[in-house]
């Protein structure tokens, strides 16, 4: 496997090229600048180079393929009042071309510091008049921003890939597509439709301070998405899934064997994902059974109880309820005095955690505010340990940083973001889980969810849904879901496996405005109790 930077290859070739400008002149910048304007405490700059290619096919015939690229950045300023109180201000703009030439993004980064100045100097106004006006404790509180330490992380990481994504044939890429699409299409006249879209994808990120932080991060993707429709004996079946490695073009042309997330190639996943579809599509629909029966979920289920019902929980801005108005709070954390941490809140055989350090589609190893990631505990034997935090949320909630803030893009602020978040494997062989089982419903697939504003109810659908009879499996369904209140489903799980699988999910949106970010969640086998909803 060959790495690449943004001192081999073509990398500073474009709006790469610039990154290297920044990493050498950055922080003198950021230093003249916070020197230059009274008041100002701290200055930071994140600034990213991307490429892009892809392409899609419909029915076996070629559509839409484009190439794109772009650079951006993000700076944020503290600024000092009297009194104690900090004000900090953020602005954030795409550069695109701006970026080739070095004195016009010299000028666009000071006059995105000047505004963000502007900025936190008004905010550090009113903080300082506010807590004029509130006793001391509460004004202890809204002065915790500037308690809050900046990174001073140095560090260069490269992305990884055999086929660099700027280099990239655009015919291979369309054609494995359009030759993927067709053999869905062949498979019979119960495919109502087929779309099949890849994508290989280069960004370099960098990230600089005035506290000497100086991180450069590449990352390379490659994604392959396929949607299916098909119509069988009266039914109908809609199933749609995406495969995904932070590698270069060489995971969708093969298979990708990997210890926690392997992908069959794009063509084979393609093609058995088209006969899934028609297959259930010929199953009768699932009629619920009367109250909770026996479910043993499959790592792909898993991966979007993990990825709504643990993971955005978890997130600290949401659990603060930062965005409550908009996108929900969490139901680990009512309050600051009522909340899950420390308690049980699954069965002992539950474990669950974030981890960005792992081979996934949610990989870094720093933040974008310069904290270093690593690996978060969320549930350990049952037991709700803490939260996914960003500089400023860890201090209201008196832990260390776990870098966890992440922007989609450097122009919108960082936000509290999964990476990879699963739950942790078992002792138990899947097969032996599923043998137990005199009466159940084995659950395979994830659809659509269904959440409770908090997050602790939910109904999420499946792909496929089989009958258990006597250990074995027995009758395929479609059109079911599992229905359940999350503690009390965790705390129902009698046994846990130890498949343990990573699925790419490509498209997790929060925010306002929306950011859409890349991420992994999986786990493995479960086996509790749920009651089922059918079509």
């Amino acid at each position: 496997m060959s790495v690449t930077n943004s001192r081999k290859g073509r990398a500073s070739d474009g709006v790469f090229g610039a990154v290297e400008f920044l990493r050498e002149a950055g922080e003198s910048m950021l230093r003249r600048f916070v020197r230059t304007h009274r008041g100002a405490a701290y200055a930071e700059i994140r600034f990213e180079a991307s490429f892009t290619r892809t392409a899609s096919a419909v029915d076996g015939e070629a559509r839409d393929a484009f190439e794109s690229s772009n650079a951006a950045l993000g700076v944020r300023v503290r600024c000092a009042a009297g009194g104690g109180a900090v004000g900090e201000g953020f602005t954030g703009v795409e550069v695109g071309r701006i970026a080739l030439g070095r004195t016009k993004l010299a000028a666009s980064i000071d006059s995105a510091l000047a505004e963000a100045f502007g900025r936190a100097r008004c905010n550090a106004r009113e903080m300082a008049a506010l807590a004029r006006s509130l006793p001391a404790a509460a004004m202890k509180s809204i002065m915790l921003f500037g308690e809050v330490a900046p990174s001073c992380e140095r560090a260069e990481i490269v992305a990884i890939y055999r086929h660099d994504p700027r280099t990239l044939n655009p015919s291979e890429l369309g054609r494995a597509c359009r030759e993927a699409s067709a053999e869905i299409a062949a498979l019979g006249p119960e495919i109502a439709y087929n779309a099949v879209t890849a994508l290989s994808e280069l960004r370099h990120e960098v990230f600089i301070n005035t506290a000497g932080a100086n991180i450069s991060q590449a990352f390379a993707f490659s994604q392959g998405d396929c949607y299916v429709v098909a119509a069988a004996g009266g039914g109908y079946q809609e199933s749609y899934d995406t495969i995904g490695q932070q590698r270069g073009f060489e995971c969708l042309a093969d298979d990708w064997r990997d210890e926690l997330a392997p992908n069959p190639g794009l063509h084979r996943f393609a093609v058995e994902l088209g006969r899934e579809t028609r297959e259930v599509a010929a199953a009768p629909a699932l009629k619920p059974p009367d109250g909770e029966v026996v479910v043993v979920t499959d790592p792909h289920f898993n991966a979007l109880i993990a990825h709504e019902i643990i993971g955005h929980p978890c997130e600290a801005d949401r659990a603060l309820k930062m965005e409550a108005a908009y996108a929900g709070r969490s139901w680990f954390l009512g309050s600051l005095e009522r909340n899950e941490i420390g308690r049980p809140v699954g069965s002992p055989l539950l474990w669950a955690c974030s981890d960005p350090t792992l081979n996934g589609y949610g990989h870094y190893l720093y933040d974008h505010e310069g904290t270093p990631g690593r690996r978060v505990t969320h549930i350990e034997g049952g037991v709700f340990r803490g939260f996914l935090n960003s500089r400023a949320t860890a201090a209201i909630l008196g832990v260390e940083p776990n870098g966890s803030a992440r922007a989609s893009e450097a122009w919108h602020a960082p936000l509290i973001r999964m990476s990879n978040t699963f739950f942790m494997p078992g002792g138990s062989d899947p097969r032996k889980i599923i043998a137990e089982v005199d009466r159940g419903y084995y659950v395979c697939g994830h659809l659509v969810p269904s959440i409770a504003e908090s997050r602790e109810n939910f109904r999420i659908s499946a792909r496929r849904v089989y009958e258990i009879e006597h250990g074995r499996i027995g009758r395929l369904f479609r059109s079911g879901s599992v229905i359940a209140d999350a503690k009390r489903f965790f705390s129902a799980i009698d046994a846990v496996g130890d498949d343990l699988r990573l699925v790419a999910i490509p498209n997790c949106g929060k925010g306002q405005p929306m950011q859409v970010k890349r991420m992994s969640n999986g786990g493995p086998t479960l086996r509790s109790r749920a009651r089922l909803g059918g079509g």
